[in-house]
């Protein structure tokens, strides 16, 4: 493709799929295209889509429709969806959207670029594999030559797909079994990305701590890998999402407590705090052994942040079971929450209960209720923290406000606070917290401790 050609990649869902949109991003620079800057118009726009959220087709579908007169104006433009929703739903997207030139699912990312070319001389092209190449999954080498937003911060994939079997989840269908890739080989990575200047990496999966089962044929390996990534030059932080509570072992909270670059925060999702609920979620453990697990974590490591994912009507859920969710909420005492309303998605076992399905005026009324309780415990959190000297690792100006500066503590919580005049984004700060909000800290900048990390450039390689 022409040096001049331009594509933008418009990225729907997790962190999971933001990172798989900057390694997609990287491919179509090491062949020769360019973002787009600002007030210009793409020559290719990829849509990298997600299954989970909710009404995710439709939000698809409306913005595939505002291209159409685009497409009809400017034939050259091409447009490819890939994803998730691209593996699950092949043809139906070409039906109800003909002027797309590209369909590639989530196993076959890296031919994306390939088969925008073909496209230009054969026409639109579903390239969608049943499976994922257990070989290409573990060698993802392009994940270094990724386009990222932050030099200082990066995801590194450590895992593809899921071995669960959750009720409600379409992550194993759309993206396979557990395919873990080799230890050495995510540690060379570590060290490549610390030389560039990351000194912060959030470690990906979709059950991060079931990592390396698939390759011991016993064992997981993740708090061995957390321990290796502590040995990592330059490296100072490293996060991880998401665990999988039946499967947080204690050699993984005590690789968290002893390695001192692997940060204090762990995101533990719940998803209800019924013991019925749990069974017919088929999420393998019950309200009691959560709450063990999360004790041992909160006894070892010290000013853990934690932080969950609910599930409000979940079909078959009763006023008591929801009575039961609060319970386990007031007890866990949570830092901040992600809680959702159930909706149904389609390839699931629980789109199926459709004659347990709970009124959506009752699913509505419970959602507001669990979120005052989680909202309020998430400030007295907060509100705890005023007067207290936090590390605060600099992203930039606030995306709501270019005077304010706005950056992570260790524990992961966003700070807001007014930056000196020479201040850049990847530097580290000391911050005194002077205000406690539900979702955010506000503090005054006592001192620099760092600047940016110089960065060594890696040269894109043309695949």
């Amino acid at each position: 493709m022409p040096e001049s050609r331009t594509f933008e990649i418009r990225t729907f869902g997790c962190q999971m799929n933001e990172h798989d949109s900057e390694r997609l991003a990287g491919l179509f620079v090491a062949r020769g295209l360019r973002p787009v800057g600002a007030g210009d118009v793409a020559d290719v726009v990829v849509f990298n889509t997600c299954t989970i959220r909710e009404n995710a087709d439709l939000k698809l579908y409306s913005a595939l429709g505002h291209l159409k007169a685009e497409k009809a104006r400017r034939p050259d433009l091409q447009i490819a969806v890939g994803g998730c929703m691209a593996q699950k739903d092949q043809d139906r997207i070409l039906e109800r959207a003909p002027w797309v030139d590209v369909v590639f699912g989530t196993h076959n990312l890296a031919e994306a670029p390939r088969l925008l070319e073909r496209s230009r001389e054969e026409g639109p092209l579903v390239d969608i594999w049943p499976a994922p190449d257990p070989d290409a999954a573990r060698d993802m080498a392009p994940a270094l030559y990724a386009v990222r937003e932050s030099d200082f911060a990066a995801w590194m994939t450590i895992q593809t797909g899921c071995d669960n079997t959750c009720a409600y989840c379409i992550v194993p269908s759309v993206r396979g079994g557990e395919i873990s890739r080799p230890l050495d080989d995510l540690v060379n990575e570590a060290r490549l990305l610390a030389a560039r200047g990351v000194t912060e990496i959030t470690v990906l999966g979709q059950n991060v701590n079931s990592y390396g089962r698939d390759l011991t044929g016993r064992s997981p390996l993740f708090a061995q890998l957390l321990r290796r990534l502590g040995d990592v030059d330059g490296l100072e932080r490293v996060r991880f999402t998401s665990p999988h509570p039946k499967d947080l072992r204690e050699d993984t909270i005590a690789a968290m407590a002893e390695t001192p670059n692997v940060c204090p925060q762990l995101h533990l999702p719940l998803q209800s705090g019924s013991d019925r609920v749990l069974a017919a979620m088929r999420r393998g453990y019950t309200a009691e052994r959560y709450l063990a697990r999360l004790s041992a974590a909160r006894a070892a490591i010290d000013d853990l942040h934690v932080t969950t994912d609910i599930i409000v009507g979940f079909p078959g859920e009763t006023e008591d079971d929801f009575r039961r969710t609060l319970d386990v909420v007031a007890e866990a005492e949570y830092d901040s929450a992600y809680p959702f309303q159930f909706s149904p998605r389609e390839g699931t076992r629980a789109a199926h209960y459709v004659e347990e399905f709970v009124p959506a005026e009752v699913v509505r009324e419970r959602f507001l209720r669990l979120k005052d309780v989680l909202d309020r415990s998430a400030l007295r959190h907060h509100e705890a923290r005023e007067g207290r000297l936090e590390e605060v690792l600099v992203e930039g100006p606030s995306r709501t406000n270019d005077a304010v500066f706005s950056g992570r503590t260790r524990q992961g919580k966003l700070v807001h606070f007014d930056p000196s005049p020479t201040l850049k984004a990847g530097s580290l700060v000391d911050v005194r917290i002077t205000h406690g909000a539900p979702y955010h800290l506000r503090g005054t900048l006592e001192s620099v401790r760092r600047g940016p990390r110089h960065k060594t450039r890696l040269t894109v390689l043309a695949s």
